[in-house]
């Protein structure tokens, strides 16, 4: 965003005042729809940057308006410097009451709604509670308590604008006005959910500019729908990809079951479970859609490494394979595990124990030939990053890409929200989803539906943000109808149809406007 407010003002001329001036306006329209009442008194809490700038004429333009409005500066208005210092000179020549220093905010009483204009995207520094920005945001918090609503500029005060991660104190906002484009750290927890609702200001500040490569997106619906694999009406099972998973172990083959069931309930033409031979009765049984192989197992019932031939075969005669659901951490099956993904020339999905088998040694995946998708949770990638979870879920977008350098692969990162990265460096951040599918064996359907994509044809890199967006969609469609507790990772595959038929049948989305006025888009990822 540095990068293209720059290039709007230097290179293509725009004045930048005027872009604040723009800025201002767009906060302006989101708190007269925020307010209760005319009546409704609005205070504006200023830094001494850009932001604060932003505030200072949102101030102006209340104040022009007829609207009851108070600015309250934390720095010394001597200090003040470029469109700020210009703009608290207009506004102290129309006579828009103004204090400094954080404690005018709690002596000028209650308001309706509070704008947070202390900190914007620059903010690189932890943020002290028992600083002066510390104590503003504390009673912002309190005016919020006592029932106003705060509408943050950009973003939150006090969240990084990159990772979504609290810099210190930060600001709790009922609605969040980005500037230009949407931040990273909007769509992450817990930016996601300190943000509120987030309208994104369009300006005039341009999309893109010599020399700047976007490296993250939002997969919102749009994008799933574009992305969606044909179903002709001459298809037919042979069309539509043969899925190769090899899965399960002893006292794990419910995790093999609902890949498989995953994987056809999500357009597969043909599903081939592979297992230890030792729990083929039981996975015929389970799998009725899916035909089952029994393979070379140890004597606890897991694969063994002397599979590994019969297992290269299967894939020769498929077009993707998925490797790792119920698995289990048999010491001759992470060896099988380890040979086998060198010398597998199909697209290879991988996950839960298939991951684990790695010993914590992503680069064992970089010389394979084919493409590789990589399903983690955060403990999975925490362990192949030699990392903790807590830190790894700290900067979720960029583990997520060193991951995916490290084994030169596509990286599915599952969470709240799931992230996908490439080894390039891109990454999808996806917008479904949400506690309902904290629960046992939602991952195994995350895999079934990778696969099942990549088999009908979907680019892996596509295949992995669009199976997240699918799976969390489908987990919404349930929410929807039930709560967000007690769903069964069945169910969430059984889901998948309904969903996939109503992506393909829906229109474009086509964002709303809120307020009325064009300059406001209502950003999918909050």
């Amino acid at each position: 965003m540095r990068a293209l407010d720059a290039h709007t003002i230097d290179g293509l001329g725009v004045p930048g005042d005027l872009l604040m001036e723009s800025a201002g306006r767009a906060v302006v329209e989101a708190v007269l729809a925020l307010r209760d009442s005319t009546r409704d008194a609005v205070l504006v809490v200023c830094g001494s940057g850009n932001n604060g700038g932003d505030g200072l004429v949102v101030a102006r333009q209340l104040f022009a308006l007829g609207v009851v409005v108070r600015a309250v500066l934390l720095a010394d208005p001597a200090r003040l410097r470029g469109a700020a210092a210009a703009n608290f000179a207009r506004l102290q020549r129309m006579g828009v009451s103004h204090e400094v220093g954080v404690d005018a905010i709690d002596a000028g009483g209650r308001a309706g709604v509070v704008v947070d204009a202390i900190f914007g995207t620059g903010l690189a520094r932890e943020v002290a509670v028992d600083s002066e920005p510390g104590r503003a945001i504390a009673a912002i918090e309190r005016q919020r308590q006592y029932g106003a609503r705060v509408v943050a500029v950009d973003v939150p005060s006090g969240l990084d604008s990159d990772t979504g991660q609290e810099l210190g104190a930060c600001v709790r906002a009922d609605l969040t006005v980005t500037i230009g484009l949407p931040k990273c750290g909007l769509a992450l927890e817990p930016g996601r959910s300190l943000s509120g609702r987030v309208l994104v200001a369009r300006i005039g500040i341009a999309d893109s500019a010599p020399g700047v490569r976007p490296l993250a997106e939002s997969y919102d619906r749009t994008r799933a729908r574009g992305a969606l694999p044909a179903r002709p009406r001459t298809g037919h099972k042979g069309r539509f990809g043969h899925v190769l998973l090899i899965a399960g172990s002893e006292g794990k083959t419910g995790a093999a079951a609902l890949a498989a069931r995953a994987a056809a309930r999500a357009g597969a033409g043909l599903v081939t479970l592979a297992c230890p031979a030792g729990l083929n009765d039981i996975l015929e049984t389970l799998c009725t859609e899916a035909m089952t192989v029994a393979v070379a197992d140890t004597p606890g019932r897991g694969l063994s490494a002397t599979a590994e031939e019969s297992l290269l075969a299967l894939a020769r005669e498929r077009d993707v394979v998925a490797l790792g659901p119920g698995l289990g951490r048999d010491p001759d099956t992470d060896v099988l595990v380890q040979t086998f993904v060198k010398r597998c020339a199909r697209p290879l999905v991988l996950d839960a124990d298939g991951l684990n088998a790695l010993g914590g040694d992503p680069s064992i995946l970089a010389g394979r030939e084919a493409a590789t998708v990589l399903t983690p949770h955060p403990g999975e990638a925490a362990r192949l990053l030699a990392t903790t979870p807590a830190a790894l879920n700290g900067d979720r977008l960029g583990a997520a890409r060193e991951l995916a350098r490290r084994a030169r692969a596509i990286v599915v990162l599952k969470g709240a929200p799931t992230v996908t990265a490439t080894s390039e460096g891109f990454a999808s951040v996806n917008t479904t989803g949400g506690p309902a599918l904290g629960t046992a064996g939602t991952g195994d359907v995350l895999t079934g539906i990778v696969a099942a994509l990549v088999g009908q044809g979907v680019a892996p890199s596509e295949a992995g943000a669009l199976a997240a967006w699918l799976h969390g969609s489908a987990g919404d469609r349930i929410t929807a109808r039930e709560g967000d507790a007690g769903l069964l990772a069945s169910e969430l595959a059984d889901a998948l149809p309904a969903t996939l038929r109503d992506l393909r049948e829906a229109a474009p989305d086509v964002h709303s406007r809120a307020p009325a006025s064009g300059l406001l888009l209502d950003f999918a990822g909050s």
